[in-house]
């Protein structure tokens, strides 16, 4: 099956297939670089609770802030609005037989995951994240 998604434009980080495949691992590169999709409920932030950033694995970015986050029932991380709409861009995804809104870190164009119309108040939208494309930073005290 062929990818028919939109092509990626240049972005702000940009780096070698080979450097992407070192600095990210094989699982994150798999996720974030050839957009794939962890299984659901296997990721280590699906169901984290922690008070803080959700960034993009691949550049640091801050994407999702955890006062966003909720339990859609997916198995995946889900948050209903992204820190700025700036850090996240959306391109139209037609793979797999369906059509989709994939998400892209807005810094370096890794593949996030998806968003959706069916997410709770005050946005009402679902993006719906793979684990493997986030790192967690905590909220410092104080």
């Amino acid at each position: 099956m062929s990818d028919e998604r939109e092509p990626k434009p240049q972005f702000e980080v940009e780096r070698s297939e080979e450097e992407w495949r070192e600095i990210l691992g094989e699982e994150a590169y798999r996720v974030t670089r050839q957009c794939g999709t962890e299984p659901p409920f296997s990721g280590k932030y699906y169901n984290h609770k922690g008070d803080g950033v959700y960034t993009c694995v691949a550049c640091g970015a801050s994407l999702f802030d955890s006062s966003t986050k909720y339990d859609s029932g997916s198995g995946w991380p889900s948050f209903y609005d992204a820190i700025d709409a700036q850090r996240v861009m959306t391109r139209q995804d037609r793979s797999h037989g369906m059509v989709r809104t994939e998400i892209l870190c807005a810094s370096c164009g890794a593949h996030l995951g998806h968003v959706f119309p069916d997410g709770p108040a005050p946005t009402g939208m679902r993006f719906c994240v793979n684990s493997a494309a986030l790192n967690f930073e905590p909220r410092e005290e104080g």
